[in-house]
């Protein structure tokens, strides 16, 4: 693959050139997802604990905008890099941070609500719950497949660049480089051997399209290299959750202030890092506040872990270019930092994620989701039924599709809906249509 090539600034819907803009057109990217109503929503979506009471925890919002921040300087750190390497030659090199920054504000875009359990319990619908009669009806594998495994990934890149209803060509118009900069598994369902998706049928051949004009390799029908923004999209992501979780959970109670401190110091190297320890230790002393001291041990260890990340990227630059390097950043790290993300991830595991606290959100959402999925597809297939009449006005019109439409279409829909929901709002229409509560709020 060649950086000429891998950085465009063409829109998708878009056949024409970019206009001249005060902002660049990554900018203009960045700023397009920020101001948007899909990009608001993930403000009351979960992401790993429930949405707070007392205690402010992260929601899909706030950890895209810390990805986008240590995407930015990942992005950054690689445009010098880059800048060194081509020079004058290369100039939208200059534009990574924007650009990286922008793919990290929407890589969660398409997650339903309820967090990773969301995903579950609409695969689990089609699988195992009420939707499976609808298998026949869809008569198409490969679209079927996309239900039985719901992926947000592959969400967000039909939220992104599908026109919906009503709205234009090319979803967000945004650059091809920073589409294809969020797509981490760049290939269709159904490949056995591979884990998770990047792309829906119905957005397969906008990402063919994308991935042959940036010149994208291709290492077997239909499954592609990853554009190597990939991976420090990816690596902001792992950064960023991996620290911020155990924040959280520090801040919950999950785990104590000692535990906490001990596994973001075995971060640290107690030769190669002594200085840094005894300037922690210092402010420790100083600062007596304990989330102020693990807030303060977690910024160093980001910068440490964006810079371990930077150096990765570097050193295998010629692979990632080539298509044939298979890991993630953070799986080349080595030494203490290796070991202490190793570590948080099994605390993570065993701890974090089966706590109470998270479990009872996966639960709710199988619920939840489960029950409006069936009324509402019910509703789309069936639309001349009287209640059908009354459960489709909550359908907002960006998802409507004609009532002859093929039944899969008419799913997709109802998936688009629940999908872009926010988790008070699949808990309000829950509760309205099981009878549980009445009144009226807004989408």
């Amino acid at each position: 693959m060649d950086w000429k090539h891998l950085l465009s600034t063409k829109r998708t819907g878009q056949s024409e050139s970019p206009e001249h803009h005060d902002r660049t057109q990554f900018q203009r990217d960045y700023d397009r997802l920020i101001f948007s109503s899909p990009f608001r929503r993930m403000q009351d979506k979960t992401q790993v604990f429930p949405l707070p009471g007392s205690v402010f925890v992260h929601n899909r919002l706030t950890h895209s905008l810390e990805v986008a921040s240590v995407g930015r300087s990942l992005g950054s750190n690689i445009a010098r890099f880059l800048q060194d390497q081509y020079g004058d030659e290369l100039p939208l090199s200059q534009e990574l941070g924007s650009v990286v920054a922008a793919a990290c504000l929407a890589h969660d875009m398409g997650n339903p609500p309820f967090g990773h359990s969301g995903e579950k319990a609409i695969s689990d619908f089609f699988k195992h719950g009420k939707g499976q009669y609808l298998e026949d009806e869809v008569n198409n594998p490969e679209v079927w497949n996309d239900f039985l495994d719901f992926e947000g990934n592959a969400n967000a890149l039909r939220v992104l660049t599908h026109k919906f209803s009503g709205r234009r060509s090319g979803g967000f118009a945004l650059t091809y480089t920073t589409v294809a900069s969020i797509v981490k598994y760049p290939y269709a369902s159904g490949n056995e051997n591979l884990k998770k998706y990047g792309f829906f049928q119905s957005e397969k051949e906008m990402y063919f399209n994308i991935a042959r004009e940036l010149g994208i390799e291709e290492s077997a029908p239909g499954i592609f290299a990853r554009h190597p923004l990939v991976y420090l999209v990816e690596a902001a992501d792992d950064i960023c959750y991996q620290i911020m979780d155990i924040e959280d959970a520090h801040k919950l109670g999950i785990l104590s202030t000692e535990e906490t401190k001990d596994l973001l110091l075995s971060f640290y190297d107690p030769v190669d890092d002594h200085a840094v320890l005894k300037k922690i230790e210092s402010v420790s002393r100083e600062v007596t506040d304990t989330n102020e001291q693990i807030a303060y041990i977690r910024a160093g260890i980001i910068g440490k872990l964006v810079a371990a990340c930077t150096k990765i990227f570097i050193d295998h630059h010629d692979a990632i270019l080539k298509g044939v390097f298979k890991d993630s950043l953070t799986d080349h790290l080595e030494g203490a930092m290796d070991d202490a993300m190793k570590k948080c991830e099994r605390v993570g595991f065993k701890r974090i994620y089966r706590d109470p606290s998270v479990v009872e959100v996966e639960i709710a959402g199988f619920k939840i989701l489960g029950t409006l999925l069936d009324e509402f597809i019910k509703a789309v297939l069936e639309p001349k039924h009287y209640y059908s009449g009354l459960l489709l006005p909550f359908i907002p019109d960006q998802y409507r599709v004609s009532n002859d439409a093929p039944v899969h279409l008419r799913i997709q829909t109802v998936i688009d809906f629940i999908s872009g929901m926010t988790d008070v709002y699949a808990l309000d229409l829950f509760q309205k249509i099981s009878g549980t509560r009445l009144g009226s709020t807004g989408y």
